[in-house]
């Protein structure tokens, strides 16, 4: 679509003058407004994605945590007040720290009225998301689990948090838009 407004745009010029400075220049300002509306250095929606998968077998709720890494990495640098780099990581073990410190306090899992324990496995790149991951050992088959869920909320005040639980072949889903956190699942 742009070629054919590319196409159209310089058989407009040619028509209005035969290259003159004025058209040329006419032509640029139209094209860099043009291009300049397609790059937006925000995207439009605010969303995260937690999954719960409960593996009977070894009794352990794995946890795992889909953020965009420009808004988890502007909110990690706003609360602990260090220069964080997901994506390129020069000190590990403080990205690392940093991270798990700031999900803690932010997302919090109860399995049948219990609070349960986080436990750091790592993270990984996935295009322009961050996929934490966590998990909840020695944890009981879930007749119910509570999700709070904070994360970004204290950043992005449109951030929507969506959760999804696959317990035992059993699929819910559920979503919060800040400032509402809690779901609940019964199985």
């Amino acid at each position: 679509m742009l070629f054919l407004c590319v196409l159209n745009l310089k058989f407009f010029s040619h028509k209005f003058t035969k290259n003159t400075q004025v058209a040329k220049f006419t032509l640029f300002a139209f094209l860099l407004l043009l291009m300049s509306s397609f790059h937006k250095s925000k995207h439009p929606f605010y969303v995260s994605v937690v999954e719960l998968n409960y593996k009977q077998k070894e009794q352990t709720l794995q946890v795992s945590v889909k953020l965009f890494s420009n808004d988890l990495e502007d909110a990690l640098q706003r609360t602990s007040k260090k220069n964080i780099d997901l994506l390129h990581p020069k000190h590990q073990a403080e990205n690392d720290s940093v991270l798990l410190h700031y999900i803690s306090k932010r997302l919090a899992i109860q399995v049948n009225s219990k609070k349960q324990l986080l436990n750091f496995i790592g993270y990984e790149k996935e295009e322009e998301a961050i996929w934490t991951y966590l998990e909840i050992k020695n944890c009981a088959v879930p007749k119910n689990i509570r999700v709070d869920t904070h994360l970004l909320y204290d950043y992005l005040p449109q951030q929507i948090n969506i959760v999804h639980a696959d317990i035992n072949g059993t699929k819910k889903s559920s979503k919060v838009t800040n400032p509402e956190y809690h779901i609940e699942f019964i199985f």
